[in-house]
């Protein structure tokens, strides 16, 4: 059998129990060690089909190298193909096993399975502890790298109608992540966020804040994660292939409950703050009274008593 990477749980665990599993275990274990992104997808009956062994003997292989029952061990393959694949794998994997009219479909409910899947794994305290910590930091930084910069913008646009100490990092470079943070302390708190492949940029953003004894909260995808080297407080939302993507639906749940607890914490500056962005709005026309004239082929907007076409 070849020699596995060191560091990943999986395939260290079939390594070491490998001397003691029976012939046809150790052609599931040299299947999986050489076919990992083609095996996550399998239920135990098609893995042991695809091996020509039985559902059991499956079932018993993955009792057999540590884990509880298929479900957990199928859970630890997912994170090994999480950490593996590249993009293009990503999409020739998952396109390799469905068709074209079953995308749509396939897709929402993966997202709705990662929401339910977040639910049930999320750390109630953990999420308490983030929004204790943001309440009371004296400067509250945002950092969130390519995939993952539309979450962090949108929890900075958000953050920012609560709170006028917000900082979102944006940044092409380590240096200037170094430079946006220069001030960053104890009192202050980094929120980093990153799901597979992990940014090395968020990783050093959140190294930086916590050897500067900041408080580190990180929204990622599993305890393994390397953010959590980092951070104090994790947040794990559910992030597994949908396409050649990643799904960011849980992780935008996660942050729109962050966003309303605060706001929860907040109901009086919240509401005179609304109050006034509400007269802002309507007096600059933010929202306007822009009308469509549907008799005619102009647009007509409006603006106080001028129509302009």
């Amino acid at each position: 059998m070849k020699q596995t990477q060191k560091g990943n749980e999986l395939l260290s665990r079939i390594e070491e129990q490998y001397h003691t599993l029976s012939k046809g275990q150790k052609r599931l274990a040299e299947y999986i060690a050489g076919n990992y992104d083609k095996a996550v997808f399998l239920t135990a009956a098609k893995l042991g089909a695809a091996v020509g062994v039985s559902e059991s003997t499956v079932v018993r292989f993955a009792v057999q190298i540590g884990y509880k029952g298929y479900p957990e061990f199928q859970r630890a393959l997912e994170e090994l193909v999480r950490n593996k694949l590249n993009s293009i794998q990503r999409m020739e994997v998952t396109y390799g096993r469905i068709s074209q009219s079953e995308i749509l479909a396939t897709v929402l409910q993966s997202d709705i399975e990662k929401i339910k899947l977040t639910i049930a794994g999320i750390d109630q305290k953990a999420f308490e502890e983030a929004v204790d910590t943001i309440l009371h930091a004296r400067r509250i930084y945002i950092v969130g790298i390519r995939s993952c910069a539309p979450l962090a913008s949108f929890l900075g646009f958000y953050l920012n109608l609560l709170f006028d100490n917000v900082i979102q990092i944006h940044t092409n470079s380590s240096s200037e992540i170094f430079e946006q943070m220069i001030r960053i302390g104890e009192e202050d708190a980094l929120i980093g966020i990153s799901f597979p492949r992990y940014s090395m940029r968020t990783l050093k953003a959140l190294e930086f804040a916590s050897n500067r004894k900041a408080k580190v909260i990180s929204l990622t995808d599993s305890i393994h994660s390397p953010m959590n080297l980092y951070s104090s407080c994790n947040l794990i939302a559910r992030s597994d292939m949908a396409s050649i993507v990643d799904s960011l639906v849980a992780p935008l749940s996660v942050v729109n409950a962050l966003v309303v607890a605060l706001c929860m914490k907040k109901q009086d500056e919240i509401v005179q703050t609304l109050e006034s962005l509400e007269q802002i709005w309507d007096e600059y026309q933010v929202y306007s009274s822009d009308e469509l004239n549907q008799a005619s082929d102009t647009v007509a907007f409006g603006l106080g008593e001028d129509i302009y076409e």
